[in-house]
């Protein structure tokens, strides 16, 4: 992706649809918007997949708790819900087979009758997913539940219901849709941030006013159509178009810790059903790690990003405790993260967890502002071709969507196998020409590559972790890195895996980015010392 390029353009041409946010629905609405033939803009204040898009529990689900509320309260938008999340867990899976994957998880149960009652739900579950490649749900014995899952509490486990959903990698899942928008035409830029707009003499949007981030001047981008995909912040942006709508969004703070692997010793993730605030809570074995969230309050203050306290540590561990032989230590946590769910607001009074994670697509006739409110990760494609149906209505075409059938960059002729010719070639250690493959598919080879320009971007970046040098100049170069958070946080992902080893990792990285971007000296040493600072507020937040 050449961001350069992509600002001229954003400047000099004008547009049928700009999009305003590069998070899962607004790369997604690009991309197939693209793909109908419209020429697209897609805009990001921060960095692609920065908020709510690169914080999710890494699933790709239907949703289990709302098929089980759609037949306690007989609520049919639930199980509407269900329905377009199993359908779309499927095309998630194979459009980016390099990024996502199915993932066994388990449901330990304490009675016979807990397991007759989670047996027919999830059976039921299977019953909505038919048709799809994953294999079905189970009853496990106490002995098959140990093997699979050895640290459980042995005393108190009856046994456990086996079901599975998909796993991603969020951050890169969401970069893979904005670089494949832009491979599809798109004009897509990161830190460059809406200010203002501007209308007709009807009050109509012409033009969104921008400001890259990195001081040049302010410039507008001309477009018939603007699309508001800003997530929890869509009101910002739907008062700035129209100061007379009422807000609409209701923000949900949820957190999750990273524990090590040992903590579960299982490659299956498990289910808690139930806990003190009301939701379920889920613990997944991710990169090498165990990831355990996540909670649900209310949040008020979205100028300040949401991070992990040590209450929430608490909560968590508490819940995992209850099923574990042995409680994990709160001095065992190496990092967490905390994220906004953009939920669609009922009444003031109802609680965030009961809130449907379903999305509308808004039009203001007014400004003539489309606004993508709500949703979640799983279903951001049906979201995306909801919004692009009603940009054709409103543009006055009939184009088809076609994304349920279009492989995202990385996916093209994917075969995991490959790891073994990129070891053998580039003389890589094993896990690390693995992590090249889940990372970047078929074009980890491009990354490979790199270790020839120089043999030194062979090395990796900490000792126990298998990210090396040659990927930060390939982030920088072809995935739009401009801060040493785009690296660690949403490319390799070691901000949410292990927050000792960025501190480790920082200086080396700092050093990559500022020979590519042509930092000074004091700009590298500010991004290092800001960073910093961001990371001992987690880590003090946290204990």
């Amino acid at each position: 992706m050449n961001r350069s390029k992509n600002l001229q353009r954003l400047q000099n041409e004008t547009f049928d649809i700009c999009i305003i946010g590069g998070g899962a629905s607004g790369a997604g609405c690009a991309l197939d918007a693209a793909l109908r033939g419209f020429k697209v803009a897609l805009i990001e204040k921060k960095d692609f997949a920065s908020e709510t898009s690169s914080k999710s529990t890494k699933l790709i689900h239907g949703g289990v708790r709302y098929l089980e509320q759609a037949f306690k309260n007989l609520d049919f938008a639930q199980l509407k819900q269900v329905r377009h999340g199993l359908e779309e867990r499927q095309i998630v899976l194979q459009n980016a087979p390099h990024l996502a994957r199915p993932l066994p998880l388990l449901t330990p149960v304490f009675s016979w009758f807990e397991g007759l009652y989670f047996t027919i739900g999830l059976r039921m579950y299977d019953f909505f997913a038919k048709g799809d490649a994953l294999p079905k749900s189970r009853w496990l014995s106490k002995k098959e539940t140990l093997l699979r899952m050895p640290s459980l509490d042995a005393k108190k486990l009856h046994s456990a219901v086996l079901y599975f959903d998909g796993q991603l990698d969020d951050a890169r899942y969401c970069l893979a849709l904005a670089h494949a928008a832009e491979e599809a035409g798109v004009a897509v830029a990161n830190y460059t941030e809406l200010v203002g707009v501007k209308k007709d003499t009807n009050g109509k949007l012409t033009e969104a006013q921008v400001r890259p981030t990195e001081g040049e001047a302010t410039f507008g981008i001309k477009a018939k159509l603007f699309i508001n995909c800003t997530g929890a912040l869509a009101d910002h942006v739907r008062l700035m178009a129209n100061p007379k709508l009422s807000k609409r969004i209701r923000p949900s703070k949820g957190v999750h810790v990273v524990l090590p692997y040992e903590v579960l010793k299982s490659d299956d993730a498990m289910l808690i059903p139930k806990t003190s605030d009301g939701r379920v809570v889920f613990a997944i074995p991710f990169e090498g790690q165990l990831l355990l969230g996540t909670t649900d309050t209310d949040y008020k203050d979205l100028d300040k990003e949401p991070i992990l306290d040590d209450k929430e540590v608490d909560f968590l561990l508490d819940t995992l405790t209850r099923y574990l032989a042995r409680r994990p230590d709160k001095s065992q946590v190496k990092a967490g993260f905390g994220g906004l769910r953009p939920l669609l607001a009922a009444s003031e009074s109802a609680s965030t967890k009961k809130l449907v994670r379903d999305h509308e697509v808004e039009h203001d006739p007014t400004s003539n502002l489309v606004s993508l409110l709500g949703g979640k990760w799983t279903t951001y494609r049906y979201m995306a071709k909801d919004t692009i149906d009603k940009a054709c209505e409103l543009l006055s075409v009939d184009r088809e969507c076609t994304t349920a059938q279009h492989v995202l960059v990385g996916g093209e002729d994917y075969a995991f196998e490959d790891w073994k010719i990129i070891q053998t070639v580039y003389r890589l250690a094993k896990d690390i020409a693995k992590n090249l493959i889940r990372k970047y598919g078929s074009r980890a080879h491009k990354v490979a590559r790199l270790t020839q320009e120089n043999i030194l971007w062979a090395q990796r970046l900490v000792d126990k972790y298998p990210f090396i040098q040659a990927e930060v100049i390939y982030q920088v170069r072809e995935e739009m890195a401009l801060t040493l958070r785009d690296v660690f946080a949403r490319r390799t992902r070691l901000e949410i895996l292990d927050w000792e080893a960025v501190l480790e990792a920082l200086p080396i990285v700092a050093d990559l980015m500022a020979q590519e971007l042509g930092w000074t000296t004091e700009q590298k040493q500010q991004q290092i010392d800001e960073y910093t600072a961001q990371l001992q507020s987690f880590i003090k937040s946290a204990q």
